[in-house]
């Protein structure tokens, strides 16, 4: 069975992708890069590499988009969704696609994605409020994965709909798990199959709490898209209640702990601005 790879870049360590690539050359995968990068990288095409250049930045949502449709309308049934930074391997996709395939014949299943093995605490991260129900000794059934390492079929992605495209960045897989459950279908995570992932540049401890650290215009997404998200019924309560309420400690922590501290409350308060005002799309169009 071809199962398809979607790898979306921005302006990626073209040595690690390219990794990736020879990892994944065998015919059972078909890949497809879609890349938001100003400028074109299409070094890493190649005659099993279908090379997608967006001519400007479209987002991590309509990015998936692009290529999850293009591999579906090959008539492909499966689809993996890749960051330019995973350090995924053929064999956590073969463990997947198993359990996948096995989970479809008596569940309605959206979407399976690995344990994410985490960088920075050097530990497997279990969820701090939702932790996920377990179901075996292999897998778990949570409320929402991660976009780097999910596997998509063909039919879930036609009735869920696509990644929301209005969100940008931030929230994009999480948001679109949360649709296809009030959908009725499910979302698993597997116990046997694990990746190791960073989340953000860093982390920053701050009288005793760790927080993440990413780049100053990314928190202009994180703040709007909670607001966004927060006003919408099939977005979990736990979700809500965790996220707004945190947002004076994070303006707080961002703004006067963290370098470009000034930089980053502008992009904070752009963010809870256009939030409540239900602007979306990229700041970039504004």
């Amino acid at each position: 069975m071809i199962t398809g790879v979607v790898i979306v870049l921005f302006n990626p360590d073209v040595k690690h992708v390219a990794k990736l690539l020879d990892a994944f050359s065998s015919s059972e995968w078909d890949l497809i890069l879609v890349d938001n990068s100003p400028v074109c990288t299409q070094s890493l095409a190649s005659s099993h590499v279908k090379y997608i250049h967006c001519s400007e930045n479209v987002g991590i949502a309509k990015a998936q988009n692009i290529g999850l449709k293009a591999l579906f309308d090959r008539g492909l049934e499966y689809a993996f969704l890749l960051d330019q930074d995973s350090f995924f391997s053929p064999v956590i996709a073969r463990e997947l696609l198993s359990q996948f395939l096995e989970l479809e014949k008596s569940c309605p299943i959206a979407a399976i994605g690995p344990s994410i093995h985490c960088q920075f605490s050097d530990r497997v991260e279990e969820g701090v409020l939702q932790k996920g129900k377990q179901v075996s000794h292999s897998l778990k059934e949570v409320k929402q994965i991660i976009a780097s390492g999910m596997l998509i079929s063909h039919r879930a992605f036609t009735k869920v709909g696509g990644k929301e495209s209005a969100l940008f960045i931030d929230g994009v897989d999480h948001e679109w798990c949360w649709r296809a459950r009030a959908k009725g279908m499910a979302i698993y995570q597997s116990l046997s199959a694990c990746m190791p992932h960073r989340q953000g540049d860093d982390r920053v401890k701050v009288c005793g709490v760790t927080f993440k650290q990413g780049a100053p215009i990314r928190l202009y997404y994180q703040f709007r898209n909670v607001l966004i998200l927060a006003r919408r019924p099939y977005v979990p309560l736990y979700w809500k209640l965790r996220h707004v309420c945190a947002i004076p400690l994070r303006y707080i922590v961002n703004r006067y702990f963290f370098a470009q501290g000034k930089e980053r409350g502008c992009f904070m308060r752009a963010g809870l601005k256009d939030g409540t005002l239900h602007r979306t799309g990229s700041l970039d169009e504004r």
